[in-house]
């Protein structure tokens, strides 16, 4: 969807990750709800083959940690799960996890959407930033994933820049010491055709060196009338064991989609409210297909760097150069004419890349007494990113039928695009320390100095604002781990972002900060196959964006969120596996009104059942359920939704795997949101897929 920006913010789409925080105490009731569930998955800690806890990269504290022994909350998606739920989007990946809302704003082909505890997040992939600044959309292909992670609320004490809903961090596929691949194919409604390949092994016979390649094509039309996409991406890797103590890993990448932009805005009026000439059928199209279009690649490459210094100290080094070319014509709704059957149709278009660069050096000292193990970390990073481009914006183009909208749009003249211009560099200095003592108190850390220097230059507004926004973040921990596997802990985390765009009278932005309390439990006893996390959060954001009744952003002060959270994952029996997640958020604007968009109550649960050694062997079928709470509008209710997924795969052998998918089962007709405009929610969606692995 190529959410409209407004004339107060003419390249940001409307605003939209990750999760935990304060201090309403946990009560017997709360572990009253965590401990049926038996056994959570959200932090990305899984089994190893020897039974212990994995560890996870660098998320939730940039070295390697069990996240059940962590004061922070991170929720994690891994491979097995993405392929099981054949998750299409980035935005899909969260559905089956709290505190993450996604889908507000119904299917999109061009952008990826999330709210985290009530507010925006960060996007990174392979911890470094990715940069999303308006239209220009960096788009992880979920294909090249090996797993999805969210840092729920203020992160900026280890990555800088960021909202205050946190991060979403999403891992590409790395090269295997064992010699493997895979072939794939799709097709579902929608007319929705893929092929994709992974290959990967050693490239050495000592398999000192090791690549990965991953390709894929795959085409689909959108969730309304006469939109489409149509993607190429391959990500080559290599990876080289250069000693005992130093390793290089290089990732590339190189995705290109082209396509029609899915722009579902739609008013109240027509559907959440109800008119003399009936509703607005949810695939209804304002766009302009004949005319838009939307085409988008994205190229990088980068490499991380590790270095044993020696056996108290790690050296380690993550880079990465990234641009992203656009050429975007959007037509969209904006709103009513008032004669009731009218409204005013918005056209913009862009037309420019994003260069940038992104590089974190980091220093890991760990050392042990006879009751403590310290882990220091010391880091500099550095970003740097540029835009240049050519833009259009006009409000009030042309008008069309709310019931039925015909005809194309008037093309704009190429000299009516303005230059835009934006460039930011950024350089953060981190200190973190983790003292964990007598093997049950974990004590964490941390303060973290960023200075950015953003100028923003606007042909239209005829104005540079060239300004440095600075801060310091702090960041502190304690859980106690208990013998029998429940570990409570108090956390606090800050977070900072500086904005690049400008007001309606040219004027820049003030800087966005976020901070959070957050006293959650994290249950993962020897005995269970599984786990459990709860939390209770308290987040206030200063200078918060808003959309105004006109469609415009604005800075309008302070925004708040509480709320509460549990998760979990657990084998039930060998066979059957749940995966379960409640979310309570309260989230409000300055006026103490309630945020729009975001729902007080979500929740879902998803079963697995795997028929291995009956007579189904092979055969794994699995059902899930999603439910919305209601959300409002100012004075616009929107109702709660309830949609149901489902899906079954069979094994023939050990190479061949049939499955097919379907999300919104009994394809249910709903609004999902209002934020000014309304947005119908994603219909049905159909998926075989056949896969050959070697």
């Amino acid at each position: 969807m190529s959410h409209i920006p407004s004339p107060a913010a003419p390249d940001a789409r409307l605003s939209l990750a990750v999760r935990r925080a304060l201090g309403l105490s946990l009560s017997g009731a709360l572990l009253a709800l965590a401990l049926p569930l038996t056994a959570l998955a959200q932090d990305s800690s899984t089994a190893t083959e020897d039974g212990d806890t994995m560890v996870v990269t660098a998320t939730a504290l940039k070295v390697a940690t069990p996240l059940v022994e962590t004061p922070r909350a991170v929720s994690t998606v891994q491979r097995e799960e993405l392929e099981e739920r054949n998750v299409q989007s980035l935005d899909e990946t969260f559905r089956y996890r709290s505190g993450v809302l996604s889908g507000h704003y119904g299917a999109d082909n061009n952008t990826d959407w999330f709210k985290v505890r009530g507010f925006d997040q960060a996007t990174y992939l392979d911890g470094l930033r990715i940069y999303r600044t308006g239209y220009y959309q960096w788009l992880p292909e979920p294909y090249g994933l090996e797993r999805v992670e969210v840092f729920k609320g203020p992160a900026s004490i280890l990555y800088g820049e960021a909202p205050s809903g946190g991060l979403i961090n999403a891992v590409s596929k790395r090269p295997t010491a064992e010699k493997r691949g895979e072939v794939e194919i799709q097709a579902g409604n929608r007319n929705h055709r893929q092929f994709g390949i992974d290959t990967s092994g050693p490239v050495t016979e000592s398999g000192d060196v090791r690549y990965r390649f991953v390709g894929l094509y795959k085409e689909r039309d959108g969730d309304l009338n006469g939109t489409e996409n149509e993607r190429v991406y391959f990500a080559p890797s290599l990876e080289w064991d250069i000693s005992d103590d130093t390793q290089l890993t290089v990732l590339a990448s190189y995705q290109k989609d082209d396509g029609i932009p899915a722009n579902p805005f739609k008013l109240a009026y027509g559907t959440v409210q109800d008119t003399p000439f009936g509703k607005v059928d949810p695939q209804t199209n304002y766009g302009a297909p004949d005319y838009d279009k939307d085409e988008h690649t994205q190229t990088a490459i980068g490499y991380e760097f590790k270095h044993q210094l020696d056996d108290t100290w790690k050296f380690e080094q993550d880079f990465r150069y990234s641009q992203l070319d656009l050429d975007l014509r959007s037509t969209y709704m904006d709103f009513a004419t008032g004669d009731g059957r009218t409204a005013y149709r918005g056209h913009l278009q862009r037309d420019g890349d994003i260069d940038s660069f992104t590089i974190d050096n980091r220093m890991v000292g760990k050392w042990y007494t006879d009751r403590t193990e310290n882990t220091l970390l010391v880091g500099v990073d550095y970003q740097d990113m540029s835009l240049d481009g050519r833009e259009f914006d006009n409000f009030t183009y042309d008008t069309v039928d709310i019931f039925d909208p015909q005809g194309g749009i008037v093309p704009v003249p190429d000299d009516q695009l303005t230059r835009r211009r934006i460039d930011k560099e950024q350089l953060g200095l981190y200190v973190q320390d983790q003292l964990r003592i007598d093997d049950h108190w974990v004590l964490l850390g941390a303060v973290r100095y960023d200075n950015a220097d953003v100028t923003s230059e606007s042909e239209r507004y005829d104005v540079v604002v060239d300004e440095t926004q600075a801060a310091v973040s702090w960041s502190g921990g304690v859980m106690y781990l208990g013998d029998n596997g429940l570990n409570p802990y108090l956390s606090y985390t800050e977070s900072f972002q500086p904005v690049a765009q400008l007001s309606t009278t040219g004027a820049g932005f003030d800087e966005i900060e976020g901070e959070q309390w957050e006293l959650g439990v994290k249950y993962a006893p020897a005995s269970w196959d599984g786990y459990v996390t709860a939390a209770v959060f308290d987040i206030e954001e200063s200078n918060s964006f808003a959309t105004t009744a006109g469609g415009y952003q604005t800075q309008e002060g302070e925004k708040t969120a509480t709320g509460f959270e549990i998760e979990g994952v657990s084998y039930l029996t060998e066979a059957l596996q749940l995966t379960a997640a409640y979310t309570y958020t309260d989230a409000r604007d300055k006026n103490d009104d309630r945020a729009a968009l975001i729902p007080r109550h979500m929740a879902s649960a998803w079963l697995d059942y795997d028929f291995e050694g009956t007579a189904l062997n092979g055969l794994k079928v699995g059902a899930g359920i999603r439910h919305v709470g209601e959300s409002v509008d100012g004075s616009i209710t929107v109702p709660d939704y309830t949609v149901g997924d489902a899906m079954a795969s069979y094994d023939f052998d050990r190479h061949w795997t049939a499955q097919v998918n379907v999300n919104n089962l009994t394809d249910e007709e709903y609004v999902a949101s209002c934020d000014f405009w309304c947005y119908y929610g994603e219909s049905r969606s159909v998926i075989g897929s056949l896969k050959y692995r070697w």
